[in-house]
């Protein structure tokens, strides 16, 4: 569906983006990661067309992006992070005027505008003017925009930026929905809200490449043994002590300070094991009060951290580190769970 091979991005001498190449399936829900200034935007900018690479061939559908570009653009719906709304329009009124300027058939025109007003829940408002709208309904109106013309292709940057709680989670299952018909790139700085969308990531750094897999495995290539995070009330300090009794903990890390007395450590361990029950049996014995106690797990963004703060040989190294298939089954499960 969409296909980058060797594209390059050059300013003057500066190469903004670096010989990156990859694909995205149809019906593919995908996040578009990287730092500030890392090359994604440039990335987004050719993919829809706004800018053209200095090297490399983009395929929209099996189309050449830079050989038929109008034939291109026609698959691609592009929802940037600030749109430029139409303030006096109504949303009705705003989409007509998209469907114009996408050149939508006139006679498909009306029976479209009202098929977007409903994928994006705008009925209720579709008459009301936009500048009277709030931020949320905004939004709504922008990637309703987006959706004219039933493009193949969405790219969509930020589209919860700016949202109160409720309104991310509505406008995130819209996204959701709309990958059923639609193939999504998205672009967040939320990245637990990538982590629960997209079923693959693909993160840029200075201009390369250096992650593609989905964020259930990016998380556990970057865990480091087997961790435990406690919650304690250490009144004799003792807790340094139980590394002594357990060999299998490496590293007893004080993470904060709690507001109530207590302190949440972070104990590494070098064994796959699960040792809790160990822990909370030599924690009994020191007399040292656990409050909480659980496997700590890496996050995304733990993984994007650790991914664009690495050398390049480090990250090959994380990035072809192998996946246990039962750990992998377990985090996906849980995100369902929190679905």
């Amino acid at each position: 569906m969409i296909e980058l091979k060797n594209v390059t991005k050059k300013y003057g001498s500066f190469t903004a983006v670096d010989n990156i190449s990859f694909k995205i399936e149809e019906g593919e829900i995908v996040g578009l990661l990287g730092p500030n200034g890392a090359g994604k935007s440039t990335t987004m900018n050719m993919i829809t067309g706004f800018i053209q690479p200095t090297e490399g061939q983009i395929l929209i559908d099996d189309v050449d992006a830079l050989k038929k570009p109008k034939k291109a653009k026609k698959n691609i719906g592009y929802m940037p992070e600030s749109t430029p709304l139409y303030m006096d329009l109504t949303p009705k009124e705003f989409l007509k005027y998209m469907a114009e300027l996408k050149m939508v058939p006139k006679k498909e025109r009306k029976q479209n505008v009202m098929d977007v007003i409903q994928k994006t829940g705008l009925e209720e408002v579709q008459n009301k003017i936009i500048k009277n709208l709030s931020r949320g309904y905004k939004q709504r109106v922008s990637l309703a925009g987006s959706l004219v013309g039933n493009p193949k292709v969405l790219i969509l940057d930020e589209p919860t930026v700016g949202l109160d709680p409720k309104q991310i989670t509505e406008i995130r299952s819209m996204i959701k929905t709309l990958g059923k018909e639609h193939t999504i790139i998205l672009s967040s700085h939320i990245l637990s809200e990538v982590s629960q969308i997209c079923e693959k990531v693909i993160i840029i750094n200075k201009g390369k490449i250096v992650a593609i897999d989905s964020p259930e495995n990016l998380e556990n290539k970057v865990e480091e043994g087997n961790s435990v995070l406690v919650v304690v009330e250490d009144l004799n300090n003792k807790i340094m002590s139980i590394k002594e009794v357990i060999p299998a903990i490496q590293e007893i890390k004080l993470m904060k300070d709690l507001e109530d007395g207590t302190k949440q450590y972070m104990i590494s361990c070098n064994t796959d094991t699960d040792i809790r029950k160990s822990i909370f049996e030599e924690f009994a014995k020191a007399e040292i009060t656990i409050f909480e106690l659980k496997k700590a797990e890496a996050t995304l963004e733990d993984a994007f951290m650790k991914l664009i703060s690495q050398k390049e040989e480090t990250v090959e190294e994380i990035v072809e580190k192998p996946v246990k298939k039962e750990k992998v089954k377990k985090k996906k499960e849980k995100k369902e769970e929190e679905k």
